[in-house]
C-alpha cells in the first residue's frame, strides 16, 4: 500500500479519464519538439529518477556513429534473438510508424502500451516546467520503462545525436560500446571536423567495458584510442583486411571474416564491413559470458532485416530505396548503383532536408545519375522540390519535379521504363512513404 501510494504521488497511476489514447500520446511527444534543446543529461536524469530509474534494470549494447549504427543494431538484435535472449531494440528515426523505434524480438511496441507509458510520463515531464524534456528524451525514457517492465535480457541501444550528451548516455555501463563509421553530419551541434565529431561519439565509452570500433580514418581512430586509454576501456578496431567476399548479387551476399563464412541479405560492401564490427562485438560478448553460439551468429546475420538501406522493393522496373542523407551515405549509394546496376539507366528520385549538406550529397550521387526526379520529404525541414530541381539542373541532366512523393514515384518508374532502374535517396523521411507505395510498412 505504501509503495502504491508512492507511485501514485509521482503520477504513475491514473484514473482512466487521464489516460491518453495512442494518437494523443504521439501528439504530445511531437508537440514538445526535439530541435533547439540545450545539450546535457540533466533532464533525462530527472525524468528517469521520477520513474524509478528503469534504465538501471537493464543491460545494453550501446552504439554510436554517423552511418551504419542502425544496421549494426539490427544485426545485433537479430543475433541475440537467435541466441534465445529477450532483446530490446531502440533506434531512430522511424520510416512509417513511430512504434518502429522500440521493439522486442522484432515486435514493435503495441499502440496501447505506448499510450499507457506516455500517459504515465507526461505529468512527470510537465512538472519540469523550468527545463522540460525534449521529444527524444521523452521517447528514450518511455523505451527504458517499456523494456524494463517487459523484462528484456538485453537492449541494443542506438544513440540519437552524438553520444556524450545524448539521452541514451544516461546508462551506466553497457556490455560493449560500439563506434560505427564517423562522417560530417550535424556539424552545427557536434563539430566541424570528423575528429571533433568522433570525440562526441566516444562519450559513450565506459570504464572497464570493451569498445569495438569500425575501421576508419587515422584521425578518427586516434581520437577513439585516446578516449579508450583515458577512460580504461579495451579497444578492438575491426580489421577489414580480414574480409573476403565470396558471393554478391541483388539477392544478398556471402563473405568470410577471419576465416569463417557468413551470409547476409543486406547489400553493399559497407554492410559487409558493418557485419565485421558486429562479429567482433559478439566475440566480446562471449568473453563477458553471453551464450551466443556460432549457429546463432550465422542465423542472426542471415535473418536480419533493415529496410531502406539499399533495399530492392521491386524489379519491374528495379526500384531501390535508400535513406542516405549525407555525403558519406551518398558515396555508398553511388558505389552500389555502379556495382549492381552498371548496365542500367539510373533515375534518381531525390528529396532532401534543407539543413543537410544536400549539395555535397548531390555532387557525389551525380556520378551515378542519368536523370533526376525531385520531390519534398514529409518534413517541415524539407527543401522544396522546385528549389532542389534548380540546384540539380546545374549538372546538365534531365530534371523533373513534383508536388507529391506519389507523383514522383510514378514519374521515375515511367522514366526508367524497361531498360532502367530507380533509386529513391536523400532522406529517411522520404523512404517510408515511398516504401508504402509498394505495400511495405
Amino acid at each position: 500500500m505504501i509503495y502504491s501510494s508512492l507511485r501514485a504521488s509521482f503520477g504513475i497511476f491514473y484514473p482512466p479519464e487521464n489516460k491518453m489514447d495512442y494518437k494523443e500520446a504521439l501528439d504530445y511527444m511531437e508537440s514538445v519538439g526535439f530541435f533547439g534543446s540545450k545539450p546535457g543529461l540533466e533532464r533525462i536524469e530527472r525524468l528517469c529518477s521520477a520513474l524509478g530509474e528503469p534504465q538501471e534494470k537493464l543491460r545494453y549494447i550501446n552504439i554510436a556513429g554517423t552511418n551504419g549504427k542502425g544496421s549494426c543494431a539490427a544485426m545485433l538484435a537479430s543475433i541475440l534473438k537467435a541466441a534465445g535472449y529477450r532483446t530490446g531494440l531502440y533506434t531512430s528515426p522511424y520510416l512509417f510508424r513511430f512504434n518502429e523505434r522500440m521493439q522486442i524480438n522484432g515486435e514493435q511496441i503495441p499502440d496501447e502500451a505506448l499510450a499507457d507509458i506516455v500517459s504515465r510520463i507526461k505529468p512527470l515531464a510537465d512538472a519540469m516546467e523550468d527545463d522540460h524534456p525534449t521529444e527524444f528524451e521523452l521517447m528514450t525514457a518511455a523505451a527504458f520503462l517499456w523494456f524494463a517492465e517487459e523484462k528484456c535480457d538485453i537492449v541494443v541501444l542506438e544513440t540519437g545525436l552524438g553520444g556524450r550528451f545524448d539521452a541514451t548516455n544516461i546508462i551506466k555501463a553497457p556490455e560493449v560500446s560500439v563506434i560505427m563509421n564517423i562522417g560530417l553530419d550535424h556539424t552545427g551541434v557536434l563539430g566541424d571536423t570528423v575528429e571533433k565529431i568522433a570525440f562526441e561519439k566516444a562519450g559513450i565509452i565506459k570504464k572497464g567495458r570493451p569498445c569495438v570500433c569500425y575501421g576508419q580514418t587515422e584521425g578518427v581512430t586516434r581520437v577513439i584510442k585516446e578516449q579508450c586509454a583515458f577512460i580504461g576501456s579495451e579497444l578492438t578496431v575491426s580489421d577489414f583486411s580480414a574480409l573476403e567476399q565470396i558471393f554478391d548479387s541483388l539477392d544478398g551476399q556471402a563473405f568470410a571474416y577471419k576465416g569463417k563464412s557468413y551470409a547476409l541479405p543486406l547489400l553493399g560492401e559497407h554492410q559487409m564491413k558493418n557485419a565485421a564490427v558486429v562479429i567482433d562485438c559478439v566475440e566480446k560478448m562471449r568473453e563477458l559470458g553471453w551464450d551466443i553460439s556460432p549457429d546463432a551468429l550465422e542465423r542472426g546475420l542471415y535473418a536480419v532485416s533493415w529496410p531502406a538501406r539499399f533495399e530492392v522493393v521491386s524489379d519491374e522496373p528495379y526500384f531501390v530505396v535508400d535513406g542516405g542523407h549525407n555525403p558519406q551515405c551518398a558515396q555508398t549509394v553511388r558505389d552500389n548503383l555502379l556495382r549492381y546496376f552498371a548496365d542500367k539507366r539510373r533515375v534518381l528520385l531525390i528529396g532532401v532536408l534543407a539543413d543537410k549538406d544536400y549539395e555535397g550529397l548531390a555532387r557525389i550521387l551525380d556520378e551515378a545519375a542519368d536523370m533526376y526526379v525531385c520531390v519534398s520529404p514529409e518534413s517541415e525541414r524539407a527543401l522544396s522540390a522546385a528549389e532542389l530541381a534548380e540546384k540539380l539542373a546545374a549538372f546538365g541532366k534531365e530534371v523533373l519535379y513534383f508536388d507529391s512523393i506519389e507523383e514522383g514515384v510514378e514519374a521515375a518508374k515511367e522514366a526508367a521504363s524497361d531498360d532502367g532502374m530507380v533509386c529513391a535517396v536523400g532522406s529517411l523521411y522520404m523512404a517510408g512513404p515511398v516504401r508504402a507505395m509498394f505495400g511495405l510498412f
